[in-house]
């Protein structure tokens, strides 16, 4: 597998980055201030990763996804490393990502990594999304804060 900057955003990284977050208006937001990759097997677009600077010092995971098709694979997890490097080698000393409450796949790979929750956004998806987003059968409204230090 091959993780390397987007030059130019294509269909098929719109389609894995709006499995990560529903809303194309927030991903054309944080894609056009934030650093985009793309993980590739054989050739073919199999996830996506979306950085952004949002304090001094600290880096922010803003959408990260796996096509369904190649989930399980660890490329997440392969993802989020790269992520954790670039931070370190840029001289950032924190790494954020934000996920739904009900997003428990997420969650776990989250903590697996290392990252720790540090806070809840109480009804941010009812703030920010104007369609109810269900997830594992559960309206999602919150989102969980975890961080981990590079």
């Amino acid at each position: 597998m091959t993780i390397r900057k987007i030059q130019v955003l294509q269909a098929a990284h719109y389609d894995l980055l709006l499995l990560a977050d529903p809303d194309e208006h927030l991903v054309d937001g944080y894609v056009k201030r934030g650093l985009c990759f793309e993980a590739l097997s054989n050739g073919v677009i199999v996830g996506v990763l979306v950085l952004l600077p949002t304090r001094p010092k600290t880096l922010e995971i803003v959408n990260i996804a796996v096509s369904e098709t190649s989930q399980g694979q660890g490329i997440g997890k392969t993802l989020i490393q790269f992520a954790l490097a670039h931070a370190k080698n840029h001289h950032y000393q924190t790494v954020e990502i934000g996920t739904g409450s009900t997003s428990f796949g997420q969650l776990y790979l989250y903590q697996k990594c290392g990252f720790r929750m540090t806070s809840i956004d109480r009804d941010f998806f009812l703030r920010h999304y104007e369609e109810e987003i269900i997830e594992n059968k559960l309206v999602l409204k919150d989102m969980v804060r975890l961080s981990i230090d590079v």
